[in-house]
């Protein structure tokens, strides 16, 4: 064999090891995703068909509603940067993500129903109901439809029906791989973007990279367990196909009674604020809450969000004005 056989034949033997390797790597990664997604919840058989959820905590019911590319586990998560302790936070799987199937109407309308019968499942009369991006949209019918269930309405970042400026996604090359890999549910090819460009996840799920990489180390690892969240992918990809193409049309948001607030940021990638300013605008008495940076996960803002929403909910007669100071401080200490 000539020298330069010899030298393709050694190079050709090391791209496949580490080909091997790098495969290894994700098989074992994805294994362990799996086994993650599939502990913590249970599953609630409803007239409409199972719903999963998780039932974690004590105190005041909260349920906890994810955006898209979430799940049980997300709603956990969420729950906890938002509220702290002090809460049962009930956390469903939203139709088409995880253990939840996709019913014959997977509406934002029956996904409250769904949410008022699982409350009603564990025997939760009312609850202080989150709505997360694409979870604010069956939050918000879920106060308009069963108003007795609600007893805080709280929307963060809002992914509902703008009449002037809808909530989208920007056209750039980045966004449109990822979408790709969305639409094949592609486990792989996300899980390799986060190893070797993470930056595109990061601005696919609405936030700037620079943002993030400028944010202290806590935001840095925070932003990056949400990216890692959305794994794995192929489990989750039904919801993501539902929430992707919303009917969003005005809704008649001036019945809602519950108090609400509103969050979202101005440099929000998925455009939310529009829809939050429009919603607050039709909400009697609605508390809006901007932040001129953070973009669609808050970044930088999750300990000033944490003391808007515990202030909020002690302005609303639900936890002590004293509890809420004490939580936030204990929170300012621990980051």
């Amino acid at each position: 064999m000539s020298r330069t056989g010899g030298f393709l034949l050694t190079m050709f033997i090391a791209m496949a090891a580490a080909a091997g390797v790098v495969f290894l790597l994700y098989k074992t990664e994805l294994g362990l995703m799996r086994d993650a997604a599939s502990r913590g919840s249970l599953v609630a058989n409803l007239d409409m068909g199972p719903i999963e959820y998780a039932d974690k905590g004590a105190g005041i019911p909260l349920l906890s509603i994810h955006g898209a590319g979430g799940g049980f586990d997300q709603g956990l998560a969420l729950a906890a940067d938002l509220v702290g302790d002090g809460f049962r936070v009930i956390a469903p799987s939203r139709f088409g993500y995880l253990r939840t199937p996709v019913p014959q109407d997977p509406s934002p309308a029956a996904q409250a129903d769904a949410h008022a019968a699982l409350l009603s499942k564990l025997n939760v009369p009312k609850a202080v109901v989150v709505g997360v991006s694409a979870g604010a949209r069956s939050a918000v019918e879920l106060t308009l439809r069963h108003p007795d269930k609600v007893a805080v309405l709280i929307l963060i970042v809002p992914a509902l029906y703008s009449p002037t400026s809808p909530v989208s996604i920007e056209a750039s090359r980045g966004n449109r791989f990822a979408l790709w890999a969305v639409n094949a549910g592609g486990d792989f090819a996300w899980w390799a973007t986060e190893q070797i460009a993470p930056s595109v996840l990061i601005r696919f799920l609405g936030v700037r990279p620079a943002l993030v990489a400028a944010a202290p180390q806590a935001e840095r690892d925070r932003v990056m367990s949400f990216v890692k969240s959305v794994e794995p992918l192929s489990l989750r990809f039904p919801g993501i196909n539902i929430d992707s193409t919303p009917a969003l049309h005005e809704l008649p948001l001036e019945q809602i009674t519950a108090p609400t607030m509103i969050i979202s940021a101005r440099d929000d990638l998925f455009n939310t604020l529009p829809a939050a300013k429009f919603a607050a605008s039709k909400i009697p008495g609605a508390k809006l809450v901007v932040y001129d940076t953070g973009g669609h996960l808050l970044v930088g803002q999750v300990q000033e969000v944490r003391t808007a929403v515990r202030r909020f909910l002690a302005s609303a007669g639900l936890i002590p004005s004293s509890d809420a100071t004490e939580t936030v401080l204990q929170y300012r200490v621990r980051s």
